[in-house]
This record gives C-alpha cells, structure tokens and sequence, in this order.
C-alpha cells in the first residue's frame, strides 16, 4: 500500500514513469535500497494502479535502442483514492515506521481525521499495554525465570514507551501543522 501510496503522491504533482521514481528514490540518499524497493516492484504495482483505473497511460516515448516509456498520469477516481489510502495506511500501521509515506503525504488528507486515528491506535494500545501490566504481579511470583521475566519486563516496558512518546509526538507535530 505505501508503494501506490508514493506513486500516485508523486503523479499529483505531475505525470511521471516508473524508472524516474525509481531514479528519484536513489539519489542523493539510496531510499530504494533501504526500503527494498525493486524496479519490479515499481512496475508491479504502476501496472496495479493502472488497473484499478487509479492511474492511467498519457504518453509513450519512443527513443532508439531504448525502451518505450509509458508515461502515467493520476485519474479523478486516483485523486478520489489517494485520501482513503492513507487514512487505511495510518488505521493499519503498527509504528511509527509503517506510517512515514503517511506522514509525507499527510497534505492530501484531513489531518484531523489523521490525529483522530492516532489518538484512537494511542489509546487502545495504552489499554492493552495496561492490561498487560496487570500480569507483571504473578509473572514476578514466578521465582524460576525470574532472570527471563526481568529482561522481557524491561524490553517490552521500553518498547511501549517508546511508542506511546513517538504516537504522542506525531499527533502534536501534525496538530500544531508542523508534519
């Protein structure tokens, strides 16, 4: 999803081919690489969009000893699409991580419906993180992993906090306008 996300983010602000976002994602800093993302990858889901009707051909441009590159451009019902992609990418998302083409593109939505999503994943996660505490009492009578209890204890407790201050952070940022 974060993959159709970027394509038709990127055919808002103008018709464009595969192997130019492929080669804009690689420089200056090799995105494409750390994010795993292959040139058939790209074509996959250029050739998905386009099926969806998201997204469709403009051009072909001919040149000797090359290729033919179609050129796309984003369709009214793309440009209809776009938003609810997003707002599925922030409902799904698991951290923070999962939520950076989000991020980027967080000018094509609502971002109050944006915070109101986040503010929905922060609490049910600080419900559960609660519940979960609730079992630090028995898990702590159990004397024969004491060592094991101590390090999971430790490792998932950092872990919840660094997502609830991240979830916390990113609804400030996007309410005072700043992401």
């Amino acid at each position: 999803m974060s993959i159709q996300i970027f394509i038709l983010s990127k055919l808002m602000e103008g018709n464009t081919y595969p192997y130019k976002l492929k080669k804009q994602l690689s420089e200056p800093i090799p995105l494409d690489q750390l994010s795993g993302l292959t040139e058939s990858k790209l074509y996959y889901h250029f050739d998905s969009l386009a099926k969806q009707g998201l997204i469709e051909t403009v051009e072909i441009v001919k040149e000797e000893h090359r290729p033919d590159k179609q050129v796309f451009e984003i369709t009214v019902k793309g440009r209809e699409e776009l938003p609810k992609k997003i707002y599925k990418l922030f409902e799904k998302a698991d951290s923070i991580s999962d939520m950076v083409i989000g991020l980027a593109n967080i000018k094509y939505v609502d971002r109050e419906k944006v915070v109101n999503i986040l503010e929905t994943k922060l609490n049910n996660f600080k419900t559960r993180w609660e519940h979960l505490m609730s079992f630090e009492k028995s898990i702590q009578e159990n004397k024969k992993n004491e060592k094991l209890a101590e390090f999971l204890g430790g490792y998932f407790s950092s872990k919840a906090d660094h997502t609830i201050y991240w979830l916390e952070e990113a609804i400030k940022q996007i309410q005072k306008g700043e992401i």
